[in-house]
């Protein structure tokens, strides 16, 4: 590795395809909430490489409760003088002084054993916390204001459904509050209509990213995701441990497709219009644990905890990225082998 956290040719491979984006940004002020997160440390790195490579002069500031501890794990970021932190939590952070172009808001409560323990907190993180940062935005002249918000808006996704679009009128059970699921992405829905408020109400150019599933350098491997869980369970040498049946379908977005596509849609998409973010390749979850298992040799073995029940659906978890593609020409640069494949490397490096 070199003095970034993530391997430069992933960096280069980002700012290819970003190139034509950044003079947007040239001699800009950027604000970034949610920077300690899988989302945020590929936002900060690929826009410090961006900033250098490109001399673009710009600078960043980044929200944190806690950037002592954001500094130990990326200490590589102490020292570059484009970035700056700004102590504060989302819900009632003093906001900095001076002017901003954009803002990312990417700041959710995403610890497990929180959105268990007190779901009320974590709407109010989302709700509070995007009402706060969008009126920052109003009052700093922001130009673009780009929300990371999640699939999770759609509710559970019908069976015969292969793929949810942006067009889909379900939604979450909004009494479900036994499931964390309903409860986040009701509040993912109410941040998404301050949005649209902000900006028929001030004229911020609000742009929204709906969020699926994820895989690349810097995803935890501490039990909520289940790629994570398989990569942590390869590399301890096995078995991989499905605690289901197996039989719920995701798909899988590598880290470095994430990251162009949430500068793209920050800088290209239209105001008030959301775009799903993630893989039109459909992947159940016992066919992902075998994929995984594959990437070591010997070959893991792969233990599945139930027997699927022929009279239950399915569940997926898949976007429709219709809309971005024709409308962005985004597009998958990375396949889920080789995504999975530079995680497992990028987690034996960070190990030594």
């Amino acid at each position: 590795m070199s003095s970034y956290s993530i391997f430069p040719e992933d960096l280069d491979h980002v700012l290819n395809h970003t190139r034509d984006l950044w003079e947007d940004l040239r001699g800009q002020r950027l604000f970034l909430t949610g920077g300690t997160g899988f989302f945020g440390m590929w936002l900060v790195e690929t826009f410090l490489w961006a900033n250098e490579k490109l001399r673009l002069n710009a600078e960043a500031v980044v929200l944190s409760r806690n950037p002592d501890a954001f500094v130990n794990r990326a200490p590589h970021l102490a020292s570059n003088r484009a970035i700056s932190y700004h102590v504060g939590d989302v819900r009632q952070f003093a906001f900095p002084q001076g002017t901003f172009s954009h803002v990312i808001h990417a700041a959710t409560e995403a610890d497990s054993q929180i959105m268990k323990a007190d779901p009320l907190q974590v709407f109010d993180v989302n709700v509070d916390g995007t009402r706060r940062v969008l009126e920052f935005a109003r009052q700093s002249g922001v130009q673009r204001f780009l929300f990371t918000s999640s699939g999770a808006v759609y509710g559970r996704q019908p069976p015969d459904l292969t793929r949810i679009p942006e067009d889909y009128t379900g939604g979450p059970d909004p009494i479900d509050t036994q499931s964390t699921y309903a409860v986040a992405g009701e509040a993912k829905r109410a941040a998404e209509s301050l949005c649209a408020l902000y900006s028929r109400q001030f004229g911020l150019e609000t742009v929204i990213a709906r969020c699926f599933t994820f895989v690349g350098p810097h995803l935890s491997l501490d039990g909520k995701y289940a790629v994570g869980n398989f990569i942590r369970d390869v590399m301890g040498g096995g078995p991989i441990r499905v605690s289901g049946d197996g039989t719920p379908v995701r798909s899988y977005l590598d880290a470095v497709d994430l990251t162009i596509w949430l500068w793209t849609i920050l800088l290209r998409g239209s105001p008030r219009r959301a775009y799903n973010v993630g893989s039109a390749f459909p992947i159940s979850i016992a066919g992902l644990a075998e994929l995984v298992a594959q990437q070591v040799s010997p070959r893991c073995a792969v233990h599945i905890a139930a027997q699927p029940d022929p009279a239950r659906p399915v569940q997926r978890y898949v976007p429709d990225v219709t809309r971005a593609t024709s409308e962005l020409k985004l597009d998958e640069t990375v396949d889920l082998v080789s995504a999975v494949r530079r995680t497992i490397a990028w987690h034996r490096a960070l190990a030594g």
